[in-house]
C-alpha cells in the first residue's frame, strides 16, 4: 500500500471534497449541449474550449465568437491559468471533441478549488455549428 506524504493527503482531501460536489450535480456535473449553452449564455459561465490544436478543424470556441468562450488547448492548459475566474465558485464549462480532455482539465480545476465546472460531453465543432447556426 502506497505511503501518502502530507502533500498527498492534503491532495486526497481537496479530492473527496469535489466528489462530493459532483454528487451534488446532475450527472456529476456532465451536461448536455442544451445545459451548456444555457450556463453560458444564461448563468455567465465561462466556456473553455480544451482540444489539442491537432484536433481543432476549423475555428475553436473563441474564434466562433461564442460568448465567454476561450481556447486553452490541453498541452499548453497551464499556461492559461491567469484567465480564470478569481471567484472559484465561478461557473465554468470545459470542453473538447470527445470529453476525454475536458474531463481532465474539470480535474485539474477542481484541484486548484474550482467547485463549479462542468464537462460539455458533446462534440465542441456541434456546439460552435449550432451557435453559428442561430446567430
Amino acid at each position: 500500500m502506497a505511503t501518502l506524504t502530507d502533500f498527498d493527503k492534503k491532495v486526497v482531501e481537496r479530492i473527496e471534497e469535489q466528489i462530493k460536489i459532483n454528487k451534488e450535480k446532475a450527472e456529476l456535473g456532465n451536461v448536455d449541449l442544451q445545459k451548456a449553452i444555457e450556463l453560458v449564455k444564461d448563468v455567465g459561465a465561462m466556456l473553455l474550449d480544451v482540444r489539442p490544436p491537432a484536433k481543432v478543424s476549423g475555428e475553436n470556441a473563441k474564434e466562433a465568437d461564442i460568448p465567454n468562450a476561450y481556447y486553452t488547448p490541453y498541452p499548453e492548459f497551464t499556461k492559461y491559468i491567469d484567465i480564470l475566474p478569481n471567484d472559484r465558485t465561478a461557473p465554468i464549462v470545459v470542453g473538447c471533441l470527445k470529453g476525454w480532455f475536458a474531463s481532465r482539465v474539470k480535474a485539474y480545476l477542481e484541484l486548484l478549488g474550482y467547485s463549479n465546472v462542468y464537462v460539455f460531453g458533446g462534440n465542441i465543432e456541434d456546439w460552435i455549428t449550432a451557435h453559428k447556426a442561430h446567430n
